[in-house]
């Protein structure tokens, strides 16, 4: 589905709960109806309300009529359906997505489902629509929705996840000379390039974007023809299926489900693609965190352009961080719905539960949130600058050298541990003193250890100092310039 939800969905790609229930209808269904010859009345009202799920996963329709079409044309194939009738359901379907896309479909919550409004509406106006249920269940009808939902889903969060990558890539080139502060404990520690600090995101998102195809992967398989828990016998060909679906492996093999209670049952898919969500969401709230800091008079690292902050209804002076705010605050609903997920499916015996209704608005809400916030924070990276010259003053801290200073009595053959007491020492002379590191005398130094030449004060030349750091990964000059030069061509294709 990717988003594309057409004229039903205007909000949904920003995590709204935007419904197409207003043009719903309480009227009578007039055809097909849930409940079998078995009952002879229907559902309590307030049963019907509290059962229904039209409310949210009328979302499922494109996957719902592709799935139907898959299935149609397999009945077709197995003699069920003649070609006539085959041709009819298609052009049914046809009209009927003209009318969602349009947002002239009526949707009827007495019907509960979207499954049972689609073939509904299709049996009222095709005959050869009342066969189309023939071998499948609303069981495995949904399991193949919400998987056909999953792969869409996924490879919109990847395109997500890419433009974020390409707006930090970007920000580290618009300021690629710029040196900050590098923190452990929030504390200055060592020199980094500021795109350094923005390839460290880009990493992590990279890895997100791993687990998502892992993910994906494990949903593509086909669980149609498993019935409602014991598949069905009729000669289904369910490889045709399979591969008309795109439920294939490298080779163009249909990959289908090989146990049927597995199939109608199995959401580990969801699952993890909930923790896929939360990981990736811990990430941007992250990154939100140094965009705040940052943004702090504090730090005064950073400005964001008045198009993504917010004002104060109090004080007039205030320019507040609000998209990293509610990208941090919103990482807990997406963490909250991955528990609720797995406290779904913990107690279920097999096969299917009509709790398993409640795993879709738990998903919908996590695809909706982390793209959003995905987008978000690519189109506010995208309007930041860098403050170099407040970020050139705090660098210059020669404190954070210190560690380049052991590095010195290493290379003259002290040992690391006997180099780090000696510099610390050094510190705290310079403190005693009051006065920098870069400014303590030679005397000074020697007086702590012989071993502190002539040479001992070039330690504190920032540019020659970020030069040595050649090892891979490292935020030396050259190699931050490698790895934005290599990060920008990835992320070309």
């Amino acid at each position: 589905m990717g988003g594309n939800l057409g004229p039903l969905a205007v909000a949904g790609s920003l995590g709204s709960r935007s419904s197409p229930m207003s043009r719903a209808s309480t009227s009578k269904p007039s055809a097909v109806v849930s409940r079998s010859g078995r009952f002879v009345s229907g559902p309590a009202a307030e049963v019907a309300a509290f059962s229904e799920s039209i409310s949210f996963d009328w979302r499922l329709w494109r996957q719902d009529i592709r799935g139907s079409l898959a299935h149609a044309a397999m009945l077709q194939r197995i003699g069920v359906l003649s070609r006539a009738e085959l041709k009819a359901i298609e052009t049914g379907f046809e009209a009927i997505t003209a009318e969602i896309e349009a947002g002239q479909f009526t949707w009827q919550p007495a019907l509960e489902d979207v499954h049972m409004n689609l073939e509904a509406e299709l049996t009222r106006r095709i005959p050869a629509g009342a066969k189309l249920h023939t071998a499948r269940s609303r069981n495995d009808q949904v399991a193949l929705d919400i998987r056909l939902w999953l792969r869409d889903e996924i490879d919109a969060v990847g395109c997500e996840l890419k433009g974020l990558q390409r707006a930090l890539v970007g920000l580290g080139r618009r300021h690629a000379e710029v040196i900050v502060p590098g923190y452990t404990h929030l504390q200055r520690g060592q020199p980094v390039y500021f795109a350094h600090h923005c390839l460290a995101y880009v990493e992590m998102f990279d890895r997100d974007l791993g687990r998502f195809a892992d993910t994906r992967d494990r949903a593509n398989v086909c669980p149609l023809g498993s019935g409602a828990l014991a598949g069905s016998t009729l000669a289904l060909d369910r490889e045709f299926v399979a591969k008309k679906l795109g439920f294939v492996d490298a080779q163009g093999r249909p990959r289908i489900t090989q146990n049927s209670m597995d199939g109608v049952s199995d959401r580990d898919f969801l699952v993890e693609f909930g923790a896929s969500s939360a990981l990736t969401a811990v990430h941007l709230s992250r990154l939100a965190e140094d965009v705040i800091l940052w943004a702090t008079t504090e730090f005064n690292f950073i400005k964001i352009a008045d198009a993504y902050t917010t004002g104060s209804s109090l004080m007039p002076q205030k320019k507040n961080p609000d998209v990293a705010e509610l990208t941090r605050g919103k990482t807990g609903r997406v963490v909250g719905n991955l528990m609720a997920l797995l406290t779904l499916l913990k107690g279920l015996p097999m096969t299917y539960n009509r709790d398993l209704q409640e795993d879709k608005e738990r998903a919908f809400d996590t695809a909706d949130t982390v793209r959003s916030c995905l987008r978000l924070m690519a189109a506010m990276l995208e309007n930041t600058t860098v403050k170099s010259e407040n970020c050139r003053v705090a660098a210059a801290d020669p404190q954070l050298l210190a560690t380049d200073l052991a590095d010195y009595l290493v290379r003259k053959g002290v040992p690391f541990r006997q180099a780090h007491h000696l510099v610390g020492a050094v510190v705290g002379l310079a403190e005693k003193a009051g006065k920098p590191l870069n400014l303590v005398t030679l005397e000074e130094y020697r007086g702590i250890s012989d071993q502190f030449g002539p040479d001992v004060l070039a330690v504190f030349d920032l540019g020659a100092a970020m030069a040595k750091r050649e090892v891979v990964g490292a935020p030396g000059t050259l190699e931050v310039r490698r790895q934005l030069m290599a990060w920008t061509r990835r992320l070309r294709k």
